[in-house]
């Protein structure tokens, strides 16, 4: 039950991240810098709310008595903050499509780590769907031009902390609130620069931009806390394949809704890895039917 609930879980965490350019495209006018300060500050707030309900602060004692857990979340909290502007900026910037292999990169280097790091098993199968995956994540890399950084930069950085989630202590609403209080002082530091400077967004713009900057903490939090969820309780190599859906659905967003260009040599890499990702799935679906007839046999 754990592992079904910790799948659907991640599930709805990528089909949220699927679809949030849309909101992030709402912010398009508001520098990057600013945009994931807000996302700190406010999901910072969410967290703090969902802790008060819960009432359970003993945790956070129990981490100011283990500084390996606490440098464990300072290098999360660095390695999400990374990912999150480099995500911002590209999404407005127009390389949704760029940012969407970046995150078809990532199930591999997740994947990887399980492997290596895990030392996590896969069956044939799973093998052959991870070659065929990763042969079209290969022909979209290296015809990818200029913009490969984004892809790259977007893979490692949530790869690791993907990785470094799994491993923690923590859990999952306890892991992200710690990590939004390493990133709060730089982030409140740069806002009030901006106001300072005359240039801060929030309380200045229209009424549109001002509720998109205050509901960052949430469609930052609640996809991220899904996400955790089901990082513990799921093997790697399965959240890696399930990393699949968030950029497809940017992928569809960037070329039938933004107007990216859709060009043969991305009609031909994603299509590879969605044939992958079909295998995948039927191999894991008649796997668990063998295993079910064996055990009522």
């Amino acid at each position: 039950m754990n592992s079904r609930n910790g799948i659907l879980a991640a599930g709805l965490a990528y089909v949220a991240w699927g679809v949030l350019p849309v909101f992030w495209r709402g912010l398009h006018t508001v520098p990057p810098l600013e945009i994931l300060s807000h996302r700190v500050v406010w999901s910072l707030v969410v967290v703090l709310v969902l802790l008060a309900v819960r009432r359970n602060w003993d945790w956070l004692w129990q981490a100011r008595r283990r500084p390996a857990m606490l440098r464990v979340s300072v290098l999360t909290a660095l390695l999400l903050s990374a990912n999150w502007l480099v995500y911002i900026w590209a999404n407005n910037s127009g390389h949704i499509v760029e940012s969407s292999l970046g995150y078809f990169i990532t199930p591999l280097v997740s994947i990887l780590l399980g492997l290596l790091v895990l030392h996590e098993h896969l069956r044939p199968g799973q093998w052959l769907a991870i070659a065929i995956a990763a042969i079209g994540v290969g022909y979209l890399t290296l015809n990818a031009g200029g913009a490969l950084w984004i892809s790259l930069a977007l893979a490692l950085t949530f790869g690791f902390y993907g990785l470094l989630r799994k491993t923690s202590p923590l859990g999952s609403l306890d892991g992200l609130t710690v990590e939004m209080f390493v990133l709060l002082i730089p982030a409140v530091a740069y806002l009030f620069y901006m106001e300072a400077t005359g240039a801060g967004a929030l309380g200045h713009r229209d009424l549109t931009t001002n509720l998109l900057l205050l509901g960052a903490g949430i469609v930052t939090a609640v996809p991220l806390l899904l996400f955790a969820y089901g990082a513990q309780r799921v093997p790697l190599s399965a959240l890696g394949i399930l990393q699949y859906i968030a950029p497809t659905l940017q992928f569809l967003l960037a070329v039938f809704v933004y107007g990216e260009a859709l060009t043969h040599v991305r009609v031909v890499g994603f299509t590879i890895i969605w044939v992958a990702l079909a295998f995948y799935t039927i191999e894991g679906y008649a796997t668990r039917r063998r295993q079910q007839a064996l055990a009522v046999g």
